[in-house]
């Protein structure tokens, strides 16, 4: 059997990059992950390195602000996987820079995980945002680094447990504010599927110099049919409000940051369409579903049982 390649993990502490540190352990292939000195006297990191610790994980000390220390840490690996957050997004031309120094990486998948930044139609501030990220790319290409583009669409985590209700810690039982008409198609993955999804990802030729759609056949619902799947669990018909596209856009103008972002974001995908308005051609994509059938993923259906 051919040997596991080596792993790097840029932000393996935050939010979705803890999820890819496990399941690179779990599936086998030597991991290491790129961690700050002073994260680990962050005390709720620090129990995650601890597990990350626990679980065969060779820490590196640096970060991606550290040229030398870069080209070191990307020297001893195959694949190197960015799960930076929003604030380090341009950055990743660094990660980029340290690559093409080191000459040996087989493969870097940049923090994305979202929608296709190529594809997507957005008002801003996520026009901007999803233009840094496009720009990433570009330099990706430019360099010719080999690379897989992971388009995850939605956290199942971000959205599904107050179906986008700021504050609200369960889907709501008496109203809900539909986005949009509630008609366009939406995709949630649960964050342990990514993972899953990225790490196989990472040594298959079928994804290499492409991007990788996830779109879970069974998670692909119009907020409208989310909203039917929840009425049914609790037996009970929401009272429902709907925030249409000028009222959406009139609201995203008023709103403050953060509030903002989210609101243009969920413009993109619940009035836009964005995750589902084009077909993926063999030319630049393939759908991880179809790559990896053997994969059971969470439906959002099964996902909503928690909440019950």
């Amino acid at each position: 059997m051919a040997q596991k390649s080596k792993i790097l993990i840029i932000g393996g502490t935050g939010y979705i990059g803890k999820y890819i540190v496990e399941e690179s352990t779990k599936a086998g292939h030597p991991t290491f992950a790129l961690v700050r000195e002073n994260t680990a006297s962050n005390s709720e990191k620090s129990k995650l390195i601890e597990s990350f610790k626990s679980s065969g994980v060779t820490l590196l000390h640096g970060d991606i602000y550290h040229h030398e220390g870069l080209v070191k840490a990307i020297k001893q690996v195959d694949i190197v996987i960015s799960a930076v957050g929003s604030k380090q997004i341009a950055d990743q031309v660094k990660i980029i820079a340290a690559i093409k120094e080191a000459g040996n990486i087989k493969r870097f998948i940049p923090s994305e995980f979202g929608i296709d930044v190529d594809r997507a139609h957005a008002v801003e501030p996520a026009a901007h945002f999803l233009g840094v990220k496009a720009s990433v790319r570009r330099s990706i290409e430019a360099e010719g680094v080999p690379y897989t583009y992971l388009v995850s669409n939605g956290f199942a985590g971000y959205f599904l447990p107050n179906f986008g209700h700021a504050g609200a810690t369960a889907p709501p039982r008496d109203k809900v504010v539909i986005i949009g008409d509630g008609n366009p198609k939406a995709i949630f993955v649960k964050e342990e599927d990514i993972a899953n999804y990225t790490i196989k990802a990472v040594d298959d030729p079928r994804t290499l110099n492409k991007v990788l759609y996830l779109k879970p056949p069974a998670n692909i619902l119009s907020f409208n049919e989310i909203v039917s799947l929840w009425e049914k669990k609790i037996g009970k018909t929401l009272e429902k409000t709907y925030l249409l596209g000028d009222q959406l856009l009139k609201k995203i103008q008023e709103s403050p940051i953060p509030l903002n972002f989210f609101l243009s974001l969920s413009h993109s995908v619940f009035v836009k369409g964005g995750a589902t308005s084009f077909e993926i051609n063999a030319s630049f994509g393939v759908e991880a579903s179809e790559l990896y059938p053997e994969v059971k993923y969470t439906t959002v259906d099964e996902y909503l049982d928690q909440f019950v």
